[in-house]
């Protein structure tokens, strides 16, 4: 039977990012030097295909310190940890590697300066995810308030209006948060924010590819896992950017090809813990179905670097 045509459109960047990669390495560098079994405190980064490749190289994944069995090395993820965690760590006299993205430990040096200037912190983000709690972590109870959305912010009540800072989880929608950001400049007109964006290049990058395609899309599959942030976004602003429909899917299989009924073009992208081997088996995928296409859309190229920490390097 003759297949039919389907045009693919490929975001760029996708996938990795310079965090997600470092993160990693921290875990097999460690591995290498320390021997198997290296634990890690949550999943390193958000996605299973690289818990499960570290797994199998001896990485032990584990929720807090207290299920770790002995004074083994333990990695903390990418997402960041409270300072409680590292403080536990060193009274079980465990040896540790932070692997927070340092863009991450950016907005967590943000708020404690804010913190040390008498400013009461307004967190932009989503209750729950490891990077909330972990920034909420670096400060004493009481010190951040965490506001998920605009109607949040609209409701939001603070003793000293004034004094107020902002700071944003670093894998947010960057559409969303320019709303909220828009509602509490209008409603605490002397709230101070970052110098600098708090979310990610990374993040801004994944965006902005998607955006670029979506209105050629009739059909956009988001590779990524359930549990990641920047993943679920993408699937958010692919729709509001013009695809008709949008899937978030972690690996080929979890494709349901009656999402491809009348479907003459795809677009394709991964949240920046997806590693590209899972984007080359969606397109496998779709070559055994398919006469398909391929056409990369790229938005920019990227370069950022993060150097891994001094005691895996000396």
């Amino acid at each position: 039977m003759t297949k039919s045509k389907l045009t693919v459109y490929l975001a760029a960047p996708r996938g990795f990012c310079a965090g997600v990669d470092r993160a990693i390495q921290i875990v097999e560098r460690a591995l290498e030097r320390y021997g198997a079994p290296v634990y890690v405190r949550h999943e390193i980064v958000h996605n299973r295909h690289v818990v499960e490749t570290l797994e199998r190289k001896g990485a032990v994944f584990v929720e807090e310190l207290d299920e770790i069995p002995g004074k083994f090395p333990v990695v903390f993820s990418a997402h960041g940890v409270p300072k409680s965690v590292p403080e536990d760590a060193e009274r079980r006299e465990l040896m540790y590697l932070d692997a927070t993205c340092p863009l991450v430990s950016k907005v967590h040096r943000e708020a404690e300066g804010h913190h040390a200037a008498g400013q009461h912190i307004i967190l932009i983000g989503h209750a729950g995810h490891p990077e909330v709690i972990g920034t909420i972590g670096q400060l004493p109870d009481g010190a951040v308030t965490l506001v998920e959305t605009a109607e949040d912010a609209e409701r939001l009540s603070v003793g000293d209006p004034d004094n107020l800072a902002y700071i944003t989880q670093t894998t947010l929608s960057i559409d969303d948060t320019i709303g909220i950001i828009a509602v509490l400049k209008r409603r605490f007109p002397n709230i101070h924010g970052p110098r600098k964006e708090d979310i990610c290049y990374a993040t801004t990058n994944r965006q902005q590819a998607v955006k670029a395609i979506a209105e050629k899309c009739d059909l956009m599959l988001v590779i990524g896992a359930p549990n990641s942030s920047n993943s679920r976004r993408l699937v958010e602003v692919a729709v509001s950017a013009g695809c008709p429909s949008a899937y978030l899917v972690q690996k080929a299989a979890e494709i349901d090809w009656r999402w491809f009924q009348d479907v003459r073009t795809v677009g394709i992208t991964a949240g920046a813990s997806a590693p590209e081997i899972l984007v080359q088996e969606v397109i496998a995928a779709l070559r055994d179905r398919f006469e398909i296409d391929t056409d990369e859309v790229s938005v920019t190229t990227e370069t950022t670097h993060f150097k891994l920490p001094r005691a895996l390097t000396a």
